[in-house]
């Protein structure tokens, strides 16, 4: 089998983890996040089987690099960050149903891959800014955190579901996790991917300097991603010495991941340096 063919499994066996999750959810049936989390398990193996057979048909093909280059590769490597960071977040909390608002996102970037005519899933040649050896720190830094930042996406849309009224939503879908233990994991998600993108930054920005001369040129990738920076900066700021938490923090955990949405798809639309994450 090829990568495609592992790649376009991996975005059916996502839907159906989604599936699996938002069943349990609506239908108040617990039972049914064990085969939603195992699922999960046989989706990330499958992305990761394809992204691994990507990387060595590339090297097939006399081109050979690792599959995180373009538009196409990014979305798929995200899918696959997402399921790995939800998988160690059920595991090590216990609470299955955060799956319903976070596995939905995995099958998007896998399904916006697969079936955007947009989007090209040809192995090519990297362009010249990107043949570094930066190029697997600065992407998995990034991705990772934006990963992290989505989890806390999802945790907080579900505060703000039950904090409307408690009593209610628990009867209507229950299981959701407790309003003090979403709070905290989203904080605990945001720390996370607050360091994975400091990271991304600093090696994005000595990548920047070995590839162009300049360490910072306000690219609005660059620039955008400052700005994604600038509002978790101010949510743990806030946090931690305002002593925010709550609605406040779930607002700006949504906040931040609309700021990672236009980082990573809005940007493109600008002339910039970074203009080959279109294709």
């Amino acid at each position: 089998m090829s990568s495609s063919h592992f790649l376009s499994i991996s975005t059916f066996v996502f839907a159906l983890a989604a599936f699996f999750y938002l069943a349990a959810l609506i239908f108040r049936k617990p039972r049914l996040t064990l085969p939603a989390r195992w699922t999960v398990v046989a989706a990330v193996v499958a992305t990761t089987a394809g992204l691994l057979l990507r990387w060595v048909e590339s090297y097939q093909m006399g081109i050979g690099h690792a599959p995180l280059s373009n538009l196409y590769e990014s979305l798929v490597f995200f899918a696959w960050t997402a399921g790995v960071m939800y998988l160690f977040v059920e595991f090590k909390y216990k609470n299955p149903l955060i799956g319903a608002f976070v596995t939905p996102i995995a099958f998007l970037a896998m399904a916006y891959a697969s079936m955007s005519p947009n989007i090209s899933d040809r192995i090519q040649p990297l362009v010249p800014a990107l043949k570094s050896n930066w190029l697997i720190a600065h992407v998995a830094t990034c991705f990772f955190g934006y990963a992290a930042f989505a989890i806390a996406f999802g945790m907080s849309i579900m505060y703000l579901i039950k904090a409307r009224n408690p009593e209610k939503i628990e009867g209507i879908i229950g299981h959701i996790p407790k309003l003090d233990l979403l709070d905290e994991l989203t904080h605990r998600m945001v720390l996370f991917g607050f360091l994975l993108l400091t990271g991304g930054i600093i090696t994005g920005s000595v990548w920047a300097n070995s590839a162009w001369g300049s360490y910072w040129s306000w690219d609005p990738k660059e620039t955008w991603s400052l700005i994604t920076w600038f509002v978790y900066a101010t949510l743990l700021h806030a946090r931690l010495m305002r002593g925010w938490e709550g609605k406040q923090i779930a607002y700006l955990s949504i906040l931040g991941f609309a700021a990672v949405l236009f980082t990573y798809f809005g940007v493109n639309l600008l002339p910039g340096l970074h203009s080959y994450g279109k294709v």
